[in-house]
């Protein structure tokens, strides 16, 4: 039997890589003889974190646009040309498949030399609003797989599928796992628990509220699960020295999601596509705190496409330093609406989002299961 050949992209954020490194999870499974390849942007985390998963990357010298004047926008079009032939090159010799691209910034590249050499193409696309990229490739990929209904406005209706986001395998089951939970976190089972996260990257409004905030939890004795992100984590550490009685705990990065999860009562995070998949199957009540400079605004609306169901709360960035820990104290008294809060997200939940987006990548390189 011929051996498969699959290349994905997509990083920048955990919101990307942990989509695609879900996908080859599934595509592994499924297929016994197969060989996978990621294409990444140099020195973004996905460098990092797709070799941890146990797959190689060549990574791209490619950047994102920046926002505000910047003589980095200047280099852009050179970065580009060079990601372009670099990305060309890795098709040639590695001769895939099919390409996915998961979003980020050098699934561009790929995505473009693969369709111009007549190569199957699968986009992942997790915001409810389609990035400008994506909405360019989707002229010349043959499937797109979102996580939204209405997703027509922005790509071609016939290309469409709704499988939901692909989200990290651990995290799906957690009913069993409390009691662990409370074990690897040093917790008492009698007290609620807020679980905080701001994205990989951590989430400087959210930080600064809880910063603040933490006089009000512990006088109510409330515990924390705090992931900061490498940036505010020292800041962290010095603000909830005093506090290390009150279970109040602090980390840049939580490894072990499942277990955050399990034991959380109410999850405060942002809003990206990747975080509100998780929330949606591990059914917690959540506030949401959508970071504002993300592009098109997606994560508002990612926030909004919830909270039209009554499936979350939302909290602007600009009102969280008096509104966060306020409201949050609130919905944990609450538990009527953190009850309506867990049913209306439970429904929109896709279990099994990796293994439907792995079918029609091995229906694209006419694979028979």
């Amino acid at each position: 039997m011929k051996q498969l050949k699959i290349i994905l992209s997509g990083g920048g954020t955990g919101g990307h890589i942990f989509p695609a490194v879900a996908i080859a999870n599934e595509l592994k499974k499924l297929v016994p003889i197969i060989e996978i390849l990621f294409v990444g942007a140099l020195g973004k985390m996905e460098m990092e974190k797709v070799p941890a998963a146990g797959y190689k990357i060549i990574g791209v010298p490619i950047a994102g646009l920046q926002r505000k004047f910047t003589l980095q926008n200047f280099k852009l079009p050179f970065l580009i040309i060079k990601s372009l032939l670099k990305t060309k090159k890795i098709i040639n010799e590695f001769k895939p498949d099919v390409v996915v691209g998961t979003g980020g910034y050098a699934s561009g590249p790929l995505l473009k030399v693969a369709t111009n050499k007549g190569i199957s193409a699968l986009i992942q696309e997790q915001n409810s609003y389609a990035g400008i990229t994506n909405k360019i490739l989707s002229k010349k990929v043959n499937k797109i797989c979102v996580a939204y209904e209405g997703m027509d406005k922005f790509f071609p209706k016939e290309k469409l599928i709704l499988t939901g986001n692909p989200v990290r395998q651990d995290v799906i089951d957690i009913v069993d796992k409390k009691n662990e939970s409370l074990t690897y976190f040093k917790l008492d089972e009698t007290k609620k628990t807020v679980l905080i996260v701001g994205g990989s990257l951590g989430a400087k409004a959210i930080n600064e509220a809880i910063g603040s905030g933490l006089v009000e939890f512990a006088t109510n004795d409330i515990q924390l699960i705090w992931q900061t992100g490498k940036i505010y984590f020292e800041t962290a550490k010095k603000q909830t020295a005093d506090f290390e009685t009150k279970n109040i705990k602090v980390t840049d990065f939580i490894s072990r999601m499942d277990l955050a999860y399990a034991v959380a009562d109410v999850v405060i995070s942002r809003a990206g596509a990747g975080a509100i998949s998780e929330l949606c199957l591990v059914q917690k009540p959540c506030i949401l705190v959508p970071l504002p400079s993300a592009a098109e605004d997606h994560q508002t609306k990612n926030a909004m496409a919830l909270v039209n169901k009554q499936a979350a709360i939302i909290i602007k960035d600009i009102n969280a330093s008096k509104d966060l820990v306020k409201e949050t104290i609130v919905l944990l008294n609450n538990e009527v609406k953190q009850q309506q809060l867990k049913n209306n997200i439970k429904e929109l939940a896709f279990p099994n989002s990796a293994n439907i987006i792995a079918k029609e990548v091995l229906k694209l390189a006419n694979y028979t299961l």
